[in-house]
């Protein structure tokens, strides 16, 4: 068996470290993380992803004002009353779940930049299958074994673990914290953390002394073995002395369970102490809503006005926290979930799987505002209806990775998500935020509407490279009847739909200025 396939093995069995009651896992060093993790040695900046497990129901959660009626007719039993959505400074066409007033406080003061319908083409609709894909950064047809944030293309330290950590790393690139396994952000060392409680051990760990074991290949895996956990113990060491080097100083963090805040609170925490690690993760559960996701007498309560409360009040403590320990600067938050729930409701007062949804980064350093466009709910849905993205996830990984990470485009494009994704204006000072101020610019109309044989689909080219995709009621990408460079004006093109059954679809026109979506209706 190779070093690094025992490895592999090997370190699943290994026990993690505890602090506050959370168990705590050490991401593995990768290429990716590498790169990070220099990047994040020189600016220092950190991110901190807070997965939704069970995939969150966008539209209570950012509601579509200006698409209200259409959703009414759609859930009816799940809707939040129109009167009780907290308004946003800025618009009066999007709102958040009465839950999350915290979060739109945020938003208000310029802390959050919110993604619209975020998701990918072809989207799978198993929790399993949808958490790779997001996780390891792939296409719906690819299946990777790595993490986008676990990345091993190639490993910059071949001989990894041995000398590791030192003195250029002394802290682990990327820590999960909590009872639960992180699916592929591990990368493919597997976990390194462990808990530490014999200082006999810890001084051989300290010194670099590792016991004896026979001559044999069997003992040569047991040497191995007692290096690796050495080497997590270190690791260990550095978490709980950056611990010991800081206290919580907001008073915020509920005294009701919240898993979410203490999670986000020992963050903070590590960062405050000095810890370089630029990578955690932190997950909450239960947003698999099938049934009961509302209570029946009010449906602003209810199991999923319970999970946002929790969020909310989780990230604005963590916010607050940041801010008064000093951190604030150099500390970004981004939550994801691996889809959206289907437009229409079920009989369970709940909803089911479904699509894209919007995704939420905050920080100081983000423009604040949505990207993006309200989705579209068409007028008579059927229980397939879902939405269509308007941003592939992979483009905010791209942003996350250029404007936050400063990786340079070779790296992203060729180590880590293999290919070319347009940026968004995500943060502050990123070279694309013009391009937003763009999208209402491009038009995009289709006449008629509803229409049987034909429509004709008109738009304002900016100029270069566009492209006209249609996507199903699924949120599929079933045709793409324009793409190639245009020139800069009004364009207009027929689009023969003989071969679409009757139903509602989604068009969606992509250019280097962005992106805008329309609804489309073929009737017999």
């Amino acid at each position: 068996m190779k070093r690094r396939d025992f490895l592999k093995t090997a370190s699943a069995t290994l026990l993690p470290l505890a602090l506050n009651g959370f168990p705590i896992k050490t991401l593995a060093n990768t290429k990716l993380l590498n790169l990070i993790g220099k990047s994040s040695a020189s600016n220092g900046r950190v991110l901190v992803l807070i997965q939704l497990n069970g995939g969150n129901d966008g539209l209570n959660t950012l509601i579509p004002l200006d698409q209200y009626s259409n959703l009414s007719a759609a859930r009816s039993n799940v809707l939040i009353p129109e009167n009780k959505v907290l308004s946003l400074t800025g618009t009066n066409l999007t709102g958040f779940h009465p839950s999350m007033s915290l979060m739109r406080g945020m938003y208000d003061n310029g802390l959050m930049s919110i993604v619209q319908d975020a998701g990918y083409p072809e989207p799978d609709f198993s929790h399993f299958r949808s958490t790779d894909i997001w996780m390891s950064g792939s296409s719906s047809d690819e299946y990777l074994s790595s993490g986008w944030i676990g990345r091993m293309l190639e490993n910059q330290y071949p001989d990894f673990p041995e000398g590791y950590p030192n003195t250029d790393m002394p802290d682990p690139l990327a820590i999960q914290i909590g009872f639960g396994i992180s699916l592929s952000l591990m990368g493919n060392h597997g976990s390194m953390g462990m808990a530490v409680s014999d200082p006999d051990y810890i001084y051989q760990m300290l010194s670099g002394i590792t016991e004896s074991a026979p001559n044999t290949p069997a003992g040569h895996e047991l040497t191995y073995i007692r290096l690796v956990a050495q080497q997590t113990e270190a690791y260990s060491v550095a978490i709980k002395n950056a611990a010991e080097n800081a206290q919580n100083i907001s008073t915020l963090y509920p005294e009701s369970r919240n898993d979410l805040a203490q999670q986000l609170k020992l963050v903070a925490r590590l960062v405050a102490g000095g810890l370089k690690t630029p990578v955690y993760v932190v997950s909450i559960g239960g947003f698999d809503t099938h049934a009961s996701q509302v209570d029946t007498s009010d449906t602003t309560l209810g199991t999923h006005a319970n999970l946002l409360k929790n969020l909310s009040e989780a990230i604005y403590a963590f916010q607050d926290d940041c801010t008064k320990l000093g951190i604030a600067d150099k500390v970004c938050g981004m939550t994801f979930s691996e889809f959206g729930r289907r437009i229409r409701s079920n009989a369970s007062n709940g909803t089911d799987h479904g699509t894209a949804a919007p995704q939420f980064i905050f920080g100081t350093k983000v423009n604040p505002g949505i990207i993006g466009n309200n989705p579209i709910i068409p007028d008579n849905t059927i229980v397939n209806d879902n939405l269509p993205m308007q941003y592939d996830y992979r483009q905010i990984y791209s942003t996350v990775l250029k404007d936050w990470f400063q990786l340079g485009e070779s790296d992203i494009n060729n180590d880590v998500l293999f290919d070319d994704y347009d940026e968004l204006p995500i943060f502050k000072g990123s070279l694309s935020v013009d391009k937003q101020s763009q999208i209402s610019k491009l038009g995009l109309v289709n006449y008629p509407n509803p229409f049987y044989l034909s429509t004709s689909i008109e738009f304002i080219s900016p100029g270069g490279y566009c492209e006209i995709r249609i996507f199903d009621n699924k949120g599929r990408i079933i045709d793409v009847p324009m793409k190639g460079n245009m020139e800069v004006g009004k364009q207009l093109f027929v689009y023969n739909t003989i071969h679409l059954k009757p139903g509602n679809y989604y068009c969606q026109l992509i250019t280097q200025s962005g992106r805008t979506t329309r609804q489309m209706v073929k009737i017999m």
